[in-house]
């Protein structure tokens, strides 16, 4: 166990300190005291202990050799007149060693027990950790698996409905054009024709993402420019910034290649930076930015609009989830299928009032897997 350098200086001081002062009430003190002496040569013990302790086995060897070298010169010299007293001072100084290679030795022990169980508390902890980390594995792994065949479902399910939907929207729309041409352009029944050809598109567009996203495209290996498709999606959405009164604030990085579909992430981009425009109507600013930071490319797309409401932050990414009254709930749902496809991730930081920043993560090399072999 380490201890601070300070602190080992200070010991190390102390127990030098009651060595000297020891040694030096023994030379001090004449050989008549012989009740003081017997008093000081166990005096000795108080260093020898610490010294066993703080500095384990080889402290305790080296604090009682110091000591029987500083004690030895005074029996030698003062007790040799008296065998008996001599004789205990002898012994003394072998109990000294003694103590002090039995100090040292409990006190290693007990540190290297210590780091034992310290280690052990470690390991414990990282395989706790490991644990937790798996367990947290199997919980998404078991939503993936719900939401999949959830999606499954809804494959076979859209499947089925596109033919029955599709030809009645198209023979109502044929119908309300036709009608549309044969009303006068002053007659208050053209209106009505208009709000009929216009719901019947959305309708279409709505089916057309549930089928996009209940059955995604594939990936395709190839390689594109993700600074090219920002400036794509830029110029498609440039009107209906402008129209808004949207500042557009653009970092790109060096014009780099990765590996993915190019269409797909223009369709995953488009869907932010159109949400992004309709949630500042009234003006503000939108950023994007592309950069490559650890092997990995990150796209932001940001703005300073209301921000999604906190109850909703959880869920946005699932399908039928929305915060506009006319939106269909699948764009964010069909951006983070195209996304995780291509082996990336995305997510949300919003804050009330300060707007939000959807962040794209997408791989500098592709993964290869079943679904995206060529």
């Amino acid at each position: 166990m380490l201890v601070p350098k300070k602190m080992f200086y200070l010991r190390l001081s102390t127990v030098a300190v009651l060595l000297l002062l020891v040694t030096a009430l023994h030379y001090l003190t004449t050989t008549q005291m012989v009740n003081a002496h017997d008093v000081y040569r166990r005096l000795y013990y108080v260093p020898i202990v610490l010294g066993g302790v703080w500095f384990a086995l080889r402290g305790g060897i080296i604090t009682a050799i110091l000591a029987s070298l500083l004690y030895m010169p005074h029996v030698l010299f003062h007790w040799q007149h008296n065998p008996t007293i001599a004789l205990e001072q002898y012994l003394e100084i072998v109990l000294y060693n003694v103590i002090g290679c039995l100090t040292g030795f409990l006190s290693q022990r007990e540190r290297q027990q210590k780091l034992r169980y310290q280690k052990a508390a470690e390991t414990l902890e990282g395989s706790y950790l490991q644990l937790r980390e798996q367990a947290d594995q199997i919980i998404e792994i078991e939503d993936q698996l719900r939401r999949a065949d959830r999606l499954s479902a809804l494959g076979e399910l859209s499947a089925g409905m596109a033919h029955e939907i599709r030809n009645p929207l198209g023979s109502i729309k044929g119908t309300a054009e036709i009608l549309r041409d044969g009303v006068a352009p002053d007659d208050p029944k053209l209106e009505f024709a208009e709000i009929l050809i216009k719901e019947v598109d959305r309708l279409n567009k709505v089916l057309e993402d549930f089928l996009r996203f209940a059955r995604p495209e594939p990936v395709e290996y190839g390689r594109f420019s993700p600074s090219q498709v920002v400036r794509e999606v830029l110029e498609l959405t440039r009107q209906q910034a402008v129209h808004n009164r949207v500042e557009v604030q653009v970092e790109l990085n060096d014009d780099i290649e990765i590996p993915g579909l190019g269409e797909q992430i223009k369709q995953a981009l488009l869907n932010l930076v159109l949400n992004a425009l309709q949630a500042m109507p009234e003006g503000g600013i939108l950023n994007v930015s592309c950069k490559v930071k650890a092997q990995e490319l990150w796209i932001n797309v940001s703005d300073n609009g209301p921000g999604v409401p906190p109850e909703l932050r959880e869920r946005i990414f699932n399908p039928f989830v929305t915060t506009r009254e006319s939106g269909t709930g699948l764009g964010l749902a069909i951006t983070q299928r195209i996304i995780q496809g291509h082996d990336g991730h995305i997510s949300l930081c919003s804050s009330p009032e300060e707007g939000a920043c959807f962040s794209i993560c997408l791989p500098l090399s592709f993964r290869e897997t079943e679904s995206n072999k060529p």
